[in-house]
């Protein structure tokens, strides 16, 4: 058994003081206490900062871990999507896989528990199903060109842990993304209003339109007037649902979707590499959504970081909210909050420390960093 403490733990949404968290050699809780006087306990690992559970990536790219420093920042929505194309196959399978190990390595001695991650092909997975962290791997269906999704169904049926999902509402034709979203039971996990380019589209313009033009790609899904109009028509059944960026989304998007009961997965990282745009954090807390954090990938950050996220994210949320949203509520969207997510006796979260916070008025500051300790 070890008995873990530090100056505040995240319990129930809280931050606590005087709590000894006991887990046995599994890493199991199997007793959380409160003190009045941790300094005269016996056989106490103390750690300053704020101990947490291990942290939810509600989303992120793993096997595009090779492209980091790849792509310049802020070449735009457009432009981002137009230089991924261009450099994604110039790395041969090794670099891919060297590359995939180290961020896998990274996101584990952060502190990362679970993932879900988005993937194109499986030459990553195996790394994935070695490693530490679990990860829940969606195959996302891509390309104007895309009839059906046989291939990212015949890739998901060889692993235990994974599933199908439309990349976004910009990129695939009506009939492939109907069929996914309305086939199985695993999450769904959709880019949705990353840029204003993506709702000009359905307007005829912006720059998405023009590329789509100069290319001759004709879109058959623009009767639906929005984004977010696509997703709440095309879904007939209830299952869970992640949305990714959402910085583009009004007060309108949010309440069409609510009854779908989405949760909003918040990237400031990548969006701040890409565009310099900011999600609309205030508007998703007065609107009561669940939020959780992810990274995104590295050729749009500079590291897989939740921690570099939650610092974007710090200004406009009590820190006790933030790390639920980096914690909690990722778990509650992969379907995995009764084991993990939180400090509770019986599950087996992992802990974290949160170190070089101001403590005095709980914040976190640019030396601000995680440590695994179980």
């Amino acid at each position: 058994m070890r008995r873990i403490a530090s100056h505040y733990a995240l319990i129930n949404g809280e931050l606590r003081r005087g709590i000894v968290v006991e887990v046995d050699d599994l890493g199991t809780i199997t007793s959380i206490t409160q003190h009045d006087n941790i300094d005269a306990l016996h056989s106490v690992e103390f750690y300053p900062g704020v101990l947490m559970p291990g942290m939810v990536n509600a989303h992120c790219h793993l096997e595009l871990s090779y492209l980091r420093g790849a792509i310049a920042e802020g070449t735009g929505f457009a432009g981002f999507a137009r230089e991924i194309g261009r450099v994604r196959g110039a790395y041969t399978n090794e670099e891919r896989l060297h590359a995939a190990s180290v961020a896998d390595s990274e996101m584990w001695n952060e502190g990362v528990e679970a993932v879900v991650d988005i993937a194109n092909d499986e030459l990553v997975m195996p790394i994935k199903e070695r490693s530490k962290i679990d990860y829940l791997t969606l195959f996302e269906a891509f390309g104007l060109m895309l009839q059906t999704p046989d291939a990212q169904l015949s890739m998901a049926r060889r692993s235990n842990r994974a599933g199908v999902t439309p990349h976004s509402t910009y990129s695939l034709q009506d009939a492939p993304f109907r069929t996914i979203v309305n086939e199985g039971s695993h999450p769904l996990s959709i880019h949705l209003l990353e840029s204003e380019d993506e709702s000009a589209l359905y307007e005829h313009r912006g720059s998405l339109c023009e590329w789509y033009q100069r290319m001759g790609w004709e879109c058959d899904f623009l009767h639906y007037g929005s984004p977010v109009e696509r997703v709440a028509r095309s879904l007939t059944q209830r299952r869970p649902l992640i949305l990714v960026h959402g910085c583009m989304a009004t007060a309108r998007d949010i309440e069409l979707l609510r009854a779908l009961s989405p949760t909003w997965v918040l990237c400031p990282e990548s969006n701040r590499y890409i565009s310099g745009i900011r999600p609309p954090v205030q508007l998703f807390r007065r609107m009561g959504v669940n939020i959780a954090l992810g990274t995104d990938s590295l050729a749009s950050a500079r590291r897989l970081s939740m921690v570099d996220n939650m610092r974007l994210v710090g200004d406009d949320m009590p820190l006790a909210e933030l790390l639920t949203c980096a914690t909690l509520n990722g778990a509650r969207a992969m379907g995995i909050d009764a084991t993990k997510g939180s400090i509770e006796v019986g599950k087996r979260p992992g802990l974290v420390v949160l170190a070089g916070l101001d403590l005095h008025n709980l914040r976190l500051t640019q030396d601000s960093r995680t440590e695994r300790v179980v």
